[in-house]
């Protein structure tokens, strides 16, 4: 017996030695299992949305706490981001992030009410949805060359039609006209659904805007894309070049990221596990295909590759406002 219980003691003491590690790994985020809200700065039914609730589904269960969605729209996500900026930085408020709010907003609005870079931390990254210049089916311009040409002949009078005044679709078409040394007349809409009218209609000659908004278009043949604004090429627009080929320009290439911020102060341990997750969930094949069903690529990232993303979409976005003395207010 006197031999016994040393044995017993050793077996005892490494069994406690495992027990943190166990209850460790069980450990829900944040550890005291409050649900995690994902603040989507979009009304519900869009494509982010779509993606945040996915998002939201796929985490409650490796999480190990209950993940919801948060729909917070306005003033082009402004109104969510600030919401998360201050909220408490314990894992439980994330924002479902985009450029506007983040990398285009800072350089338009000089009073915004929170610090892009200073008050939320990336987190990871899920997708992009490219942004692509297309024109109707009926154009004269078959290719990217050709609305160069006609330009540079008429300063000024090529129109571009946008989904708004300062978004990322506004832009992209500056930074395309900026770095071709053109002027183009920009026509500002309230969305991409009327500016697609006015472009089957002819009242506008192109349209930078989403690949998700152009393709139904382009499948039934009443509109063309001359390129897109990729890396790549893009499987659902049939072999659209990209902008680097159909120009031969380069600084084209436009990640529309979608990605996930926490309030800047959250300690590192929890957006390392929320990043570790949120990626697992990026890798799925059944994300790939939920995702490209939405117009959009998976791209997976975690804190680094997103931090970096949205460091050089601040400062492009940046060059191209003071460039072109673009204001919105």
């Amino acid at each position: 017996m006197k031999i016994r219980f040393p044995l017993l003691a050793v077996a005892l003491a490494a069994a406690r030695a495992l027990l943190p590690v166990q209850a460790q790994a069980q450990t829900p985020v944040p550890a005291d299992g409050r649900p995690v809200r994902i603040v989507v700065p979009f009304a519900p039914g869009g494509a982010q949305d779509v993606i945040g609730r996915y998002l939201a589904n796929k985490l409650t269960a490796r999480l190990g706490t209950p993940v919801v969605v948060d729909n917070k729209a306005g003033a082009g996500g402004v109104i969510a981001a600030d919401f998360v900026a201050k909220a408490p930085a314990d894992g439980t408020t994330l924002l479902l992030a985009t450029g506007g709010a983040i990398s285009i907003a800072p350089h338009l609005n000089a009073r915004l009410p929170y610090d892009a870079r200073k008050d939320l931390a990336p987190v990871a990254m899920v997708a992009d949805t490219p942004m692509t210049l297309g024109v109707r089916a009926q154009s004269p311009y078959a290719s990217v060359a050709d609305v160069l040409r006609d330009a540079k002949a008429r300063p000024g009078q090529v129109s571009f039609a946008s989904t708004g005044n300062g978004t990322i679709s506004h832009l992209t078409g500056e930074l395309f006209a900026q770095t071709a040394g053109v002027q183009l007349l920009h026509v500002a809409y309230r969305g991409a659904a009327p500016a697609l009218t006015d472009l089957l209609g002819g009242q506008v000659a192109l349209i930078v805007t989403s690949s998700a908004s152009i393709d139904p278009m382009a499948e039934d043949k009443k509109a063309r894309v001359l390129a897109s604004f990729t890396t790549q090429r893009l499987p659902n627009l049939k072999g659209a070049p990209t902008m680097a080929e159909a120009s031969g320009m380069k600084g084209l290439e436009v990640p529309v990221w979608v990605g996930l911020m926490a309030p800047a102060r959250t300690p590192a341990a929890v957006i390392d596990k929320l990043s570790a997750e949120i990626v697992a969930v990026c890798k799925l094949p059944e994300t790939q295909e939920r995702f490209s069903g939405l117009g959009a690529l998976t791209v997976c990232g975690g804190a680094k590759e997103l931090g970096k993303v949205v460091a050089d979409d601040y400062e492009r976005w940046g060059k191209v406002i003071r460039q072109g003395n673009i204001k919105t207010e």
